[in-house]
């Protein structure tokens, strides 16, 4: 019962870092803002993998690339691609497009590891793609035949291209080292990579001038949203199994649509809970 509560607090949490996001963007550059958040996760993720498991494991030679490409997709661009976005797409709109992770690990699984394309799998591809149609058009899909989206939007479809890369890779590297020391691994990579452009962007200005707001939000997104949220994930995984523990992830859209209204005001739209509809049940589909 209680890995089941943790799960769903976990859910909440993550739903809470598109509001958190969405908060820090009005203060931060997209560098500074990533560069903060996996500097604090890594420390604190650092702290819990030695409190754990005794030590951080040292990863063998052939996965030293494995791992910066990890930070490079997971870390760097996830989170640039993420916070981007969010200057413009509202928290909720977010989450859902998001959503659409995975779909794309399917689709990327079937690509590159020639997994196969059940017809069930595709029914739920094709629903999910619909309902990010809709999401991203705000109800008018003919929109995007024209080429008319966002920058915000196109920024969060990177999100999706980035997790992919990032889960892909993932499958080699944790056969190696535990979910928890391989997330550690990645978040520092990640930090280290942000460190340059983040300086380049104004960090120290970011830093001196950042207000409390921005400062609670960073630390939630860094030591709630990161590495509470990924112990208790993982936690999760080995106690249930990934495909138990994955059907939680179906649930982060719904609260982070819930607290973008009763935090930021957003109010949802037809269009966006058509399309979130769409997009959960063929996640579900998908994964079934």
């Amino acid at each position: 019962m209680i890995i089941y509560l943790k799960l769903l607090a976990t859910m909440v949490l993550w739903g809470g870092t598109f509001i958190a996001g969405r908060l820090v963007v009005q203060d931060m550059g997209a560098f500074a803002a990533a560069f903060c958040r996996f500097a604090i996760a890594s420390l604190a993720l650092l702290l819990l993998t030695y409190t754990t498991e005794g030590r951080l494991a040292k990863p063998p030679r052939k996965l030293r690339l494995p791992i910066a490409l990890l930070g490079l997709t997971g870390i760097f661009a996830y989170n640039v691609f993420f916070f981007s976005g969010l200057k413009t797409v509202e928290a909720g709109r977010a989450a859902l497009i998001i959503a659409l992770n995975p779909v794309a690990i399917a689709l990327g699984a079937t690509l590159f590891f020639k997994d196969p394309l059940s017809r069930t799998k595709f029914l739920g591809i094709g629903l999910s793609l619909l309902g990010a149609a809709v999401v991203i058009s705000d109800g008018d899909p003919i929109r995007l035949l024209r080429g008319d989206v966002g920058i915000g939007e196109l920024f969060m479809l990177g999100c999706v291209v980035s997790w992919m890369g990032y889960s892909l890779l993932g499958k080699t590297v944790m056969q190696d080292l535990s979910p928890l020391a391989a997330t550690t691994y990645a978040c520092g990579v990640g930090a280290l990579l942000l460190l340059g452009p983040a300086l380049a962007e104004g960090l120290g200005d970011a830093i001196a001038t950042a207000s409390p707001t921005t400062w609670g939000s960073l630390l939630y997104l860094g030591l709630l949203g990161s590495a509470v949220g990924f112990t208790w994930y993982y936690d999760g995984v080995r106690q249930l199994g990934p495909a138990r523990a994955g059907v939680f992830i179906n649930l982060v859209p719904v609260f982070a649509i819930a607290l973008a209204a009763l935090l930021l005001q957003e109010t949802p739209t037809s269009s966006l809970l058509l399309g979130g509809s769409l997009v959960i049940v063929g996640v579900v589909i998908t994964n079934r």
